[in-house]
């Protein structure tokens, strides 16, 4: 990351208050495959699998991104986990708003997001995923400006930062700096229609967030299911079979462009998951992050993902099972893009955030493999 995309240290302005709310449980089911982590019974069951909080950790990494201007910004958080957890252990100064509670839900976001309104925050942030952007849609509108730092499994929504860090600086650049707002989608998918590998999208209203056109993803687009697209993902899978290699474990990621590699191996590859081939061969289908490891012990083994429509994203949206171990485990040489040249096309880049800066960074300082088409390869760089 160049120097000018960074924080200047020990800058001061006039003071400022901004919201932060944390969901404390977004992104959880994740690296278990789970899609999502849309009411208790599923936050249940991520735990039931071992499933790590995310949020936090994001939320805290996007705090110490701000600290150059902690003599700046005054925090008003969410109480006990939505917030002040995380506040308590950085350099600000900040007021709690609501009760700590054991379990929280998407009843505690929009009160105290509704409370934020009335206290005058000049920005709101928050730390989930398109969930928690529909509980902030609920109780705030238009009201008040609202920036998410991206914590969920699904980010369909164009109010997100592209990574804790990109978000840091968005604030400052709002507050300080005159960064224009704009009407940004909030969109959602149904989870139970999600998880059975049905994609049902839907917008369900704006907010007005900060734009920066480098620093903001745009909603998600999915790709047209034209005669030539059809034909182009064909091409890309004929070549991506005929270049697979003996004993190689292909971990490969969910989209339209990757199932059509199975449905020409004869394999019900599932649209969402994660599924595992072997000597062209479907061994594991929907598999988790812990499978994924168990299955790549002492094997070779490659990776091949699509980017997400108009997002641009190889890594960290829809696919956290596969996750920094599994990255690191296979490595960076051993990485394959597979996407359409009409996808390509509608890209501004590639990008990664992964949850280990170490690791985006690394894929920041090299080239990755696409195929756009048979025997059609471009070497293309991560923003």
């Amino acid at each position: 990351m160049s120097s000018e995309n960074k924080l200047q240290p020990e800058k001061t302005f006039q003071v400022k208050t901004i919201g932060l709310i944390v969901n404390p449980v977004a992104g959880m089911g994740g690296a278990v495959g789970l899609k999502g982590t849309d009411g208790k019974a599923i936050v249940a069951r991520a735990r039931s699998l071992g499933a790590k909080p995310v949020a936090p950790v994001r939320a805290q990494a996007f705090l110490s991104e701000l600290r150059p201007v902690k003599q700046s910004v005054r925090l008003v958080v969410g109480a006990g986990s939505m917030g002040e957890d995380e506040a308590k252990g950085s350099v600000f100064t900040y007021d709690v708003f609501g009760e700590s509670k054991k379990e929280t839900g998407a009843e505690d976001t929009v009160a105290i997001a509704k409370g934020m309104v009335d206290a005058g925050v000049a920005l709101l942030v928050f730390c989930g995923g398109d969930g928690t952007a529909r509980d902030i849609l609920k109780a705030v509108g238009t009201s008040l400006p609202v920036l998410g730092v991206p914590t969920g499994v699904k980010m369909h929504s164009a109010v997100f930062a592209v990574n804790p860090q990109a978000a840091a600086r968005v604030v400052v650049r709002f507050l300080y700096e005159g960064l224009p707002l704009r009407e940004a989608e909030v969109m959602d998918v149904d989870e139970k229609a999600f998880r059975a590998g049905s994609v049902s999208a839907e917008l369900y209203g704006y907010v007005l967030a900060p734009y920066e056109p480098h620093l903001i993803q745009v909603n998600k687009i999915a790709s047209p299911m034209t005669a030539s697209e059809l034909r182009n993902h064909a091409a890309i899978g004929v070549y991506i079979i005929e270049t697979m290699k003996p004993d190689v474990v292909y971990i490969i990621g969910p989209g339209t462009t990757t199932r059509t590699i199975g449905d020409l191996l004869d394999a019900k590859k599932t649209l969402l998951g994660v599924d595992l081939f072997f000597n062209k061969k479907l061994v594991a289908k929907d598999v988790n992050e812990k499978q994924i490891i168990e299955a790549i012990d002492g094997k070779s083994a490659q990776i091949i993902v699509t980017p997400i429509g108009g997002q641009g994203f190889i890594f960290g949206r829809g696919n956290q099972q596969i996750s920094p171990a599994v990255i690191r485990r296979v490595g960076l040489d051993n990485i394959i893009v597979v996407a359409t040249e009409g996808k390509l096309r509608r890209l501004r880049g590639l990008r990664v955030d992964t949850g280990d800066p170490d690791l985006d960074v690394a894929f920041r300082e090299r080239k990755i493999t696409v195929v756009a088409d048979y025997q059609t390869e471009y070497t293309m760089g991560v923003e």
